[in-house]
């Protein structure tokens, strides 16, 4: 597929004062320029997170009203059902806010709703399981903004819910007692952009603040912050960097039993990244929500000991390999569905429905084809009398805002501008699909149908050295907002030893001047024929570090390259 490349700018006359008060490679000031590091006071609480820098949880509406509820239930004796999502941010607010209360007050259970008997969010199943165990104050983490019925049937039945949230409320909020959730219309929480552990998080430190209770209590759990940070793929900027910071610390030195067992089961056993957290912590996590019980997940992070967080551990790598399997399985099947009906093809989105696909792997399969057909798409699977599934958006396209246009279609939807659930009648389906292409058709543009890889900066061979590279770890923790830098080199030739490996990988050696790198380029084989013409290449990448036999060395992890303009 055919990439856009995009090369930013920045304003030399910031750059270079910047450049002077740093005293580090102009290159990576021209970075931080853009990414709004203008000035040095900046630069060092990028640079050096402090902790200071988190804003006062009261400044969130509702807040007062949230520990009040708490406080007046554990003072009476109260029953608290802590219950949160199946996903990686659910299930680690779960277990923090579990793990926090537990230490002080012991009359609390935690609930997850089965993802297939129960679906996303607050369910009746639910609040009848907090009727029939005499709970009285739920407290909800990552669900409940919409959750406008069954709150209010909550209610009737004598329980009170306090919601902590991050989905964008509708204009009707749900009759809870408190709703903390910083992207309401009238909240003055200044940090938008929190998951909802995050906002778990925030409960717990006005809790913290009012009990006396130490930092290190509070914070001896940030590791599962950490890792819902990564998962939900949220803005790596503001508290949300300072907390992935320290999250990102304390899993390398000491870290949640939980973490420390998945991380020993992947068998990888380098320095824990953001990266890690994304890729290995978090698709077995929520390997448990999609084949199986989510409740495991939580067991696994409020564990007491290694030996039996590993015990649940291992159920998770488990479901983990057979979501690998399903997943593989079902996209296959997705795209000869597409390769097989010309209407796929021309369609600016793609809707696919098919009654037997596991509910628990269609929003990885959406993934996977907008990897091959780049555009805004939604995998859907029957649910009794219902087609629900996942949608996920291509960057820069407001998936949400399309499909709150078809809502007329949908009995339940919610989710963010680029990813989203959604559910309807079966028959709907038809009419719903082709509602959606034309809302995308009418509002997409048509730069945002073709792939873009957005380039940090251009760059020499000769600049690629330890020195450079250590400072752009110290960038870390990367993600949305702050992502790895990416890189182009121009002008550079193939030194003669690249090859085709595991016969869709390239193995480069690419020359500039007299400099020589190495890189790997991940499915790029199907290019190769333009290395073996032996004319000025242009690669864009990615710096990493490579270690073979006990020695390291820096590498291109190549993104795209085409001849030389």
């Amino acid at each position: 597929m055919q990439k856009r490349w995009k090369l930013l700018s920045a304003d030399k006359k910031k750059i270079e004062p910047l450049q002077q008060s740093l005293k580090i490679h102009p290159i990576i000031c021209q970075i931080l320029v853009q990414r709004g590091i203008e000035i040095f006071d900046v630069a060092r609480k990028f640079f050096r997170p402090q902790l200071q820098e988190l804003h006062s949880p009261w400044l969130m509406k509702d807040m007062p009203l949230a520990v009040d509820r708490i406080l007046d239930a554990i003072k009476k004796n109260e029953k608290i059902l802590i219950y949160g999502d199946y996903d990686v941010d659910g299930t680690t607010s779960v277990a923090l806010l579990y793990r926090f209360l537990k230490r002080n007050y012991t009359d609390i259970d935690f609930y997850i709703p089965h993802r297939y008997r129960e679906g996303y969010g607050i369910s009746k199943a639910g609040i009848d399981f907090a009727k029939d165990n005499n709970f009285t104050l739920i407290i909800s983490l990552d669900c409940g903004i919409k959750s406008i019925e069954l709150i209010a049937y909550a209610k009737e039945l004598g329980i009170d819910f306090i919601v902590c949230d991050h989905h964008l409320p509708d204009d009707q909020l749900p009759p809870a007692v408190a709703i903390l959730n910083p992207k309401q219309i009238d909240c003055p929480y200044p940090f938008k952009d929190l998951c909802g552990c995050g906002v778990t998080f925030k409960l717990m430190s006005a809790l913290a603040d009012t009990l006396s209770i130490t930092d290190e209590e509070l914070f001896e759990d940030i590791d599962l912050l950490a890792t819902a940070i990564a998962a939900d793929i949220v803005s790596m900027s503001g508290e949300n960097r300072v907390l992935a910071f320290y999250g990102l610390q304390k899993a390398n030195k000491n870290p949640n039993n939980g973490i420390k067992a998945l991380y020993f089961l992947s068998g990888v056993t380098k320095e824990l990244h953001i990266n890690t957290l994304v890729f290995i912590i978090s698709p077995r996590v929520n390997a448990a929500g999609r084949m199986d019980d989510a409740k495991k997940a939580v067991q696994l992070f409020i564990a007491e000991t290694y030996e039996e967080a590993l015990d649940f551990a291992e159920q998770l790598n488990s479901d983990n390999k057979d979501r690998k399997e399903v997943e593989k399985n079902i996209t296959n099947e997705a795209l000869s569905l597409i390769k097989e009906n010309q209407n796929y093809i021309t369609r600016n989105s793609t809707v696919l429905f098919q009654p037997h696909w596991h509910k628990g792997v269609v929003g990885i399969v959406a993934s996977r084809l907008i990897e091959n057909y780049f555009r805004p798409t939604i995998v859907l699977t029957q649910s009794g009398n219902f087609a629900t599934g996942s949608a996920r958006s291509v960057p820069g396209f407001n998936l949400y805002n399309a499909i709150y246009a078809c809502k007329e279609y949908l009995v339940n939807y919610g989710g963010h501008f680029a990813a989203a659930g959604l559910t309807m009648d079966v028959n709907q389906v038809v009419a719903f699909s082709n509602k959606f292409e034309e809302v995308v058709s009418a509002t997409i543009t048509p730069e945002l149908l073709i792939p873009e890889i957005v380039i940090d900066a251009e760059i020499s061979l000769s600049d690629i050295t330890w020195p450079f590279y250590n400072v752009i770890q110290q960038m870390e923790p990367f993600g949305p907002d702050n992502l790895r830098p990416v890189f182009i080199v121009k002008n550079v030739m193939d030194s003669g030893f690249s090859k085709i490996v595991k016969e869709e990988h390239i193995r480069f050696s690419l020359k500039q001047n007299q400099v020589t790198l190495t890189g790997i380029g991940f499915h790029l084989a199907e290019k190769f024929p333009i290395l073996q013409m032996k004319k000025p290449v242009d690669v864009v990448f990615k710096i990493e570090e490579n270690e073979f036999n006990g020695n390291k060395s820096l590498q291109l992890k190549v993104i795209d390259f085409r001849l030389c303009e």
